[in-house]
């Protein structure tokens, strides 16, 4: 009796035995028909074709889409993704590059910024930057100049920047630097400009000193400015000055 539960007991080891091998076989030989989808991304068709059947895998280019970033004719995107196992023979879905989307650009000059918008996006296109600017003759809040041009025929997903006609209230200009000059000389050139003068006052003595006594504005040195030079001012503003005699 003892005996035939020895030989049983070695027959389930045995089997347990074989089951593990026979079940380390097939894994090693799933493994073993198992690669790495490649890295198809940028590759013309043709060599990602041939890089595909290389591993083992079929390509299948299933739709085409616009890209500004991959150039026409080469893959856009792939399914599986790269690196991703899977079994020999599987199919990579992928999409090929249309390249840029081309279009011709509208003529907005004469609209307002308002309606060159609506115009602009009814192409899949936007409005970049827009700039002011006093131009005589011109009507006021209407695009005066475009960029591109309108009909530019052929250009890559742009945006159209524009300039657009300023008001007579609107109208600017960059402080010029006064500093060095006599204050007498520059306050005939601001009010010829259209604009006044503010506040003048001295700068402040050094310490130790006696203050000097206010002496006419044609000996006055313009040593400070406000606005100061290079900022934009309004026609009508107001500009202050320090001096010193």
């Amino acid at each position: 009796m003892k005996r035939l539960l020895r030989i049983l007991l070695l027959a389930l080891v045995l089997l347990t035995v074989a089951m593990v091998s026979a079940l380390t076989a097939m894994r090693f030989a799933i493994h073993g028909r198992e690669v790495a989808v490649p890295n198809l991304l940028g590759m013309t068709r043709a060599a990602a074709e041939t890089s595909a059947n290389a591993s083992g895998l079929i390509l299948d280019v299933e739709n085409k889409f616009f890209s500004s970033d991959i150039a026409e004719g080469k893959i856009l995107s792939q399914l599986p993704t790269p690196g991703i196992h899977v079994r020999r023979g599987w199919r990579i879905r992928a999409a090929q590059s249309l390249g840029p989307q081309r279009t011709e650009i509208p003529n907005v000059i004469g609209q307002s910024v308002r309606a060159a918008e609506i115009n602009v996006r009814r192409r899949g296109l936007e409005v970049g930057s827009v700039a002011t600017g006093f131009l005589p003759g011109a009507t006021a809040d209407q695009i005066v100049v475009q960029n591109p041009p309108p009909n530019a025929g052929l250009v890559e997903s742009p945006k159209i920047s524009v300039l657009v006609a300023a008001t007579e209230a609107e109208k600017q200009f960059v402080m010029p630097s006064f500093i060095g000059k006599h204050l007498a000389d520059v306050s005939a050139q601001l009010e010829d400009a259209g604009f006044k003068l503010g506040k003048v006052s001295d700068s402040a003595p050094a310490v130790g000193t006696v203050p000097i006594a206010p002496m006419s504005q044609g000996s006055s040195i313009i040593v400070k400015q406000t606005p100061a030079p290079g900022q934009k001012i309004a026609v009508g503003a107001t500009v202050t000055f320090e001096i010193s005699h």
